[in-house]
């Protein structure tokens, strides 16, 4: 999930506050290819075993990265979250579970580390600091790309050549918005007998950032929010969402590794409910920004209004492709060759809606069932780019049996697919979802209505 330069220069925008306009005389102020060669030598799952095992040895799986070092939780319980592997659902490592406690002491380290890191340093000298992350990224790339695989189901190949790349592109691609981005603006002229020389606009650091980033594309939502807010001159507490965070943890190392100074970056990892929700109400905390559930998203934004934090959500929703007959031939052969069911259909843009012009129709749910039943659904574990894994838990697989039962219940037609896991993995504890093609969905059904978040269609 790749991200366009004017996307990027907005993101930037995100973290800056505008200055009221001030009198000046002078307005002139300062895909990538990818090898997995780390996890094929892993020919079985023995040895995918032993090098997992080896991962976590030196992953900070019980400590949280503050004020430039790793610490132990200030909880005296030592709670702590299990992690299962959706293609087994068998638990493969725990994490520490911050409170209350660890997060005051992240924010109060972000607060601390702000104004030598806004004030002091020039958006070039912090970017020289992000093209050293850039660096320590590319080294732990495939490691990355086997947690990942293992926290949330993708595909070992994917992992690396899509997960993972999505982060390396977006750090690349900030770097190179950040030269090109005008923190210093004149002030449109609304005012005959003003000259528009006269005033600017100066775009300042929201302050400190509360980042609270999702499992589906986690390395490109922790990028894109991070690596932004850091080159504009924010600094960041990180909470990574708790069924992917040791690849965020790796994220941390890098960060380390990139030598930012103590404080400008932080992570506690934990429940949403407890790290998130005491980020949303810290006072310390100036902004927000929530990627997840419209529930969790009305949450966060009740937390953050006593101390009226800027808040930016990007929530869930129901992705609608409209094809009217007269598209043209071209268009409409091109949009329907492109129905997929990558990342097993866990991306906020998933065309999982589709509204199509009657003379269209059949043409259209004949292409979308060709798709699913022409993609493989398989182990995240084995290799190669020929099939979609599980989804991101069993959790999440309930939730999407639950609606596929709604939709049948409910009158729609499935024309292939339906519930249950896939005939070759009927016997698997996996979360493996059946890519599934609905038909004669009207607006009242569930599954026209909620977001899915798996490999399933409604026309």
């Amino acid at each position: 999930m790749m991200l366009t330069k004017s996307i990027l220069s907005s993101f930037i925008l995100l973290f800056l506050q505008r200055t009221t306009a001030v009198a000046h005389s002078d307005p002139s102020v300062e895909e990538t290819t990818c090898s997995v060669e780390s996890c094929d030598n892993a020919n079985n799952n023995d040895d995918k075993d032993s090098y997992l095992h080896d991962l976590l040895k030196r992953v900070h799986t019980h400590e949280f990265y503050i004020n430039g070092t790793w610490v132990k939780s200030r909880s005296i319980d030592n709670e702590t979250l299990t992690l299962f592997d959706p293609s087994t659902a068998k638990s493969f490592a725990t994490i520490a579970a911050g409170n209350a406690k660890d997060v005051d002491f992240a924010v109060r380290a972000a607060h601390e580390a702000l104004p030598a890191w806004s004030l002091h340093t020039t958006p070039q000298q912090r970017k020289v600091h992000v093209e050293s992350l850039l660096e320590a990224f590319q080294e732990l790339q495939e490691e990355m790309a086997f947690l990942i695989s293992r926290e949330m189901g993708a595909p070992i190949e994917m992992a690396l050549s899509s997960q993972v790349a999505a982060g390396l592109y977006h750090i690349e691609g900030f770097l190179e918005v950040i030269d090109e981005f005008e923190f210093v603006r004149p002030l449109p002229n609304i005012h005959a007998d003003v000259s528009e020389a006269a005033t600017t606009i100066l775009m300042d650091p929201v302050g400190v950032v509360a980042a609270i980033t999702p499992w589906n594309w986690p390395l490109y939502q922790i990028t894109a929010k991070v690596i932004s807010a850091l080159l504009v001159g924010c600094t960041v507490v990180l909470k990574p969402s708790e069924i992917t965070p040791l690849s965020a943890l790796l994220f941390a190392e890098a960060m380390h590794n990139a030598k930012f100074p103590p404080g400008v970056f932080n992570l506690v990892n934990g429940e949403g409910s407890v790290v998130g929700q005491e980020l949303s109400l810290h006072p310390l905390v100036n902004m927000v920004s929530f990627t997840g559930s419209a529930r969790v998203g009305a949450l966060v934004s009740r937390a953050a209004a006593d101390t009226f934090k800027r808040v930016l959500l990007e929530l869930g929703g129901k992705g609608a492709t409209i094809i009217f007959d007269d598209v043209g031939e071209e268009w409409a052969e091109e949009i329907l060759a492109e129905i997929d069911f990558s990342n097993s259909g866990q991306t906020c843009n998933y065309a999982s809606r589709w509204l199509v012009q009657r003379s269209l129709y059949e043409r259209a749910i004949s292409s979308a069932k060709q798709a699913a039943e022409a993609t493989r659904v398989d182990s995240a574990h084995l290799p190669g780019h020929g099939h979609i894994g599980p989804v991101s838990s069993m959790v999440q697989y309930e939730r999407i049996q639950a609606l596929l039962q709604a939709g049948i219940e409910q009158g729609a037609t499935v024309v292939t697919g339906g519930l249950g896991r896939p005939d070759h993995l009927k016997d698997s504890p996996g979360a493996f979802v059946r890519p599934t093609i609905f038909a004669d969905c009207t607006p009242d059904m569930r599954i026209y209505q909620e977001e899915l978040f798996g490999p399933v269609i409604c026309f």
